[in-house]
């Protein structure tokens, strides 16, 4: 829009005749179709709620944009435009991101609401796609390269299987050796010794989970149980006996492995089995 000399704001097109009127209509509407799409690229709004680095960066593009579009304007017209603040698309971001705002995020029960409210618009709005989850570029900050291979191999190979070494005698049985598993070197990590705490931190982040069930692979619980821990664990005690179990992805951390460790997110993969709810899936204890 621009300013008539009485000051009130009146349509672009209707300030450019003939011919340069459609064509300035049509590539305004065309800049403004861009800038609101850039805006709405994946899931940067709601990444930049909880994410300053994104925030600043969402902040510096949007402002890139629409600049872009005030100076286009200009020179088809002439005159200055109408603010910013009067573009569509611009009060849902600043909703989100406030421009110019550089500091931490409003955490108070009115900033949280109005966050709230703001993903609550952007979940009715149809012209957005999200392929992803706002959480998965934290979740990227949170991982060690090891259980990006672990991730990887899970994707890829689908459950692995994991033993419990119980004594097997007379009366109540006793746990002498819990999820004991091969991920390390399947996986081809550089630390197998923290493999145990790499796990425990893929089931923090909902990424993978334990079963107490056994997926169909006999050769590889053959393979697992022939391993030398798993044999120390057996001859240690008199009556033993192994309790076959299986660790998977979460449908979310199929969903993130999926998006941001595989090159061709398209092609089939093993599948795995949602936890129950009325299934134990945290870590083993041993």
């Amino acid at each position: 829009m621009a300013s008539d000399p009485s000051g009130s704001v009146v349509p672009v097109a209707a300030t450019v005749p003939g011919l340069a009127r459609v064509a300035g209509a049509a590539a305004a509407n065309t800049a403004l179709w861009g800038a609101r799409t850039s805006l709405r690229t994946s899931w940067r709004l709601a990444k930049a709620t909880v994410d300053r680095g994104e925030l600043t960066a969402l902040t510096r593009d949007a402002i890139g944009v629409l600049d872009n579009v005030v100076v286009f304007a200009n020179a088809v017209l002439g005159t200055p435009v109408a603010s910013l603040a009067r573009v569509p698309g611009v009060a849902a971001v600043t909703e989100l991101v406030p421009l110019g705002f550089d500091g931490p995020v409003d955490e108070s029960p009115e900033g949280l609401r109005r966050r709230g409210a703001a993903l609550l618009d952007r979940s009715a709005d149809v012209t957005i796609q999200d392929d992803g989850h706002p959480a998965y570029s934290r979740i990227l900050t949170e991982l060690a390269p090891d259980e990006a291979r672990i991730l990887r191999l899970m994707i890829e190979g689908g459950p692995q299987p994991s033993v419990d070494v119980r004594t097997g005698g007379f009366g109540s049985s006793e746990l002498v050796a819990s999820g004991l598993q091969m991920i390390g070197p399947r996986a081809g990590v550089r630390k197998v010794g923290n493999v145990p705490a790499y796990l425990n931190n893929l089931f923090r982040l909902g990424l993978i989970w334990f079963s107490k069930e056994p997926i169909d692979d006999p050769e590889g619980y053959q393979v697992l149980e022939a391993q030398p821990e798993v044999l120390h664990a057996f001859h240690s005690v008199r009556f033993p006996k192994v309790v076959r179990r299986s660790i998977h992805l979460t449908p979310f951390g199929e969903g993130f492995a999926r998006m941001v460790l595989l090159a061709n997110a398209d092609k089939e993969l093993p599948e795995h089995a949602a936890p129950l709810a009325s299934e134990e899936s945290a870590p083993p204890k041993g």
